[in-house]
């Protein structure tokens, strides 16, 4: 079939496009951070054990500054208001070795210093950037200026992993992934805890389950507090031989009564309002994180994806409807929980996949099950009942 066909060149595209080893960044603590103001001019200072040559470029549309570091250990506060020019900040492990800072504007404003301070006077080494207000058009020149100047920060390799479909094994290889993570946190919700956290502990428990019942090849796309753009995450499904690929989110919604989980598969027309804003909040992510959408490519052309994509779609679709049933039976759901959306992490043309929102973190009784042992354990269970009728349905079908 299409799909099958399909599936082994998409394999060796990855092999072919998978990064080569680097030198390590060194590893630096953040301590402290703190906000200024003098006229137009706001000081961003931040606390460090170390010099450290940081990579600064601005964003427009959000205004944007993003500071790549060496990769950090966060010990500063979050609970420190920005000022000035900066509206808030985001932080995190946006890859392997860098960690990266974003800090949301107000309004335009220009990088007029960028310095280190060494030890003195009770302080350590220190980090200075001085933000300028200025123009739009001034704003967007300098967002230009400032990718091509930025020295850049190289990643820590990381060994890919290719593993063939249902290889040495014969298991069913499926990933899973945590939504969110690194300088993207997601929803906070009314418990206090951010959506990244919470769905890294349900993908825990699923992978758990799965893992205990000796059928499964699991792997997940972030097992610690980092970053992936959206389309990475299908890309490592991809590179994985992912006989199927599940995405775990939890929903924020401005009606602290509606609770409930629902399952989406991928459609370029949405099933209803709440799923066109859903997949509009989900697919902002990598502009969260300050990713540069202007170097985002497809990872294939358009008519490979209309080869295989629609026989994908229609078995994502299958899993969804088992999905919902399963989860039905113990876990809290939407009266219509099967959904369908235009979500960017759901576009593999060739690996099933399904976006679970497991529910609002914005009602305060369901945050508190999503977020406890139990309600985990009982989404991962369901999680995995779905999985084994959905097996048993393709080996019926000689699949």
């Amino acid at each position: 079939m299409v799909l099958r066909s399909l599936q082994l060149l998409f394999l060796s595209l990855s092999i072919l496009l998978g990064g080569s080893g680097a030198l390590f960044a060194k590893d630096i603590d953040i301590s402290g951070i703190r906000f200024g103001q003098n006229g137009n001019v706001t000081r961003f200072v931040l606390d460090v054990s170390e010099k450290a040559e940081p990579s600064i470029f601005l964003l427009a549309d959000p205004y944007r500054v993003v500071i790549d570091l060496p990769e950090a250990d966060w010990r500063a506060s979050d609970s420190v208001k920005a000022s000035g020019a900066v509206d808030g900040f985001r932080h995190g492990l946006f890859s392997p070795g860098i960690y990266r800072i974003v800090l949301d504007l107000k309004d335009p404003a220009v990088i007029k210093s960028s310095f280190h301070l060494p030890p003195r006077g009770g302080y350590g080494h220190r980090l200075v950037l001085d933000l300028e207000t200025t123009s739009r058009d001034r704003f967007l020149v300098a967002v230009k200026d400032s990718k091509k100047a930025r020295p850049v920060i190289v990643a820590k390799a990381t060994p890919e992993v290719v593993s063939p479909r249902r290889s040495v094994t014969g298991k069913r290889v499926i990933v899973i992934d945590p939504g969110h993570g690194g300088p993207d946190p997601g929803n906070l919700g009314v418990i206090g805890v951010h959506e990244k956290v919470i769905v890294l502990a349900i993908a825990r428990a699923v992978r758990d389950e799965l893992v205990s019942t000796g059928r499964y090849d699991v792997r997940m796309t972030r097992d610690r507090d980092i970053f992936w753009p959206v389309r990475e995450r299908f890309r490592i499904a991809r590179r994985h031989g992912a006989d199927l690929f599940i995405s775990i989110h939890a929903d924020s919604i401005n009606r602290p009564d509606v609770k409930g989980g629902s399952v989406y598969n991928l459609s370029e027309t949405a099933s209803d309002k709440e799923a066109a804003r859903l997949a509009a909040r989900e697919n902002k992510s990598d502009v969260i994180a300050g990713v540069n959408l202007e170097q985002a490519d497809d990872e294939v052309s358009s008519i490979l994806i209309d080869l295989a994509q629609r026989e994908t779609m229609n078995f994502s679709a299958q899993f969804a409807a088992i999905l919902v049933s399963e989860l039905e039976r113990d876990v809290p759901m939407l009266r219509r929980a099967h959904r369908f959306a235009n979500l960017g992490m759901l576009k593999a043309p060739d690996v099933p996949s399904v976006l679970l929102e497991a529910g609002y973190l914005t009602n305060k009784q369901n945050a508190r099950f999503l977020n406890s042992r139990d309600g985990q354990r009982r989404i991962a269970k369901a999680v995995r009942r779905a999985i084994d009728r959905y097996f048993e349905q393709m080996v019926a079908l000689g699949r």
